[in-house]
């Protein structure tokens, strides 16, 4: 797996919408109210992969490819 398979948990929140900046994402991450595949996470580097699910607040995001990374053939 490369690191253009792999996305850390802090910017997966902001790209997903969930947080506005790196600053509140760090927050909630430290505050472990963040979870990846079901278990509370405190890393904000955690290096994400294609299938996990990250919850927040009562709402679940799976970690899905981009639409630029899927296979046209």
């Amino acid at each position: 797996m490369t690191a253009v398979d792999t996305i850390p948990l802090d910017q997966f929140l902001k790209l997903q919408g969930v947080v506005e900046s790196g600053g509140h994402a760090k927050l909630l991450i430290r505050d472990g109210q963040v979870r990846v595949n079901g278990l509370i996470e405190t890393r904000r580097g955690r290096k994400l992969r294609r299938g996990d699910i990250v919850e927040l607040g009562g709402e679940q995001y799976r970690v899905e490819p981009r639409a630029a990374d899927l296979d046209e053939t």
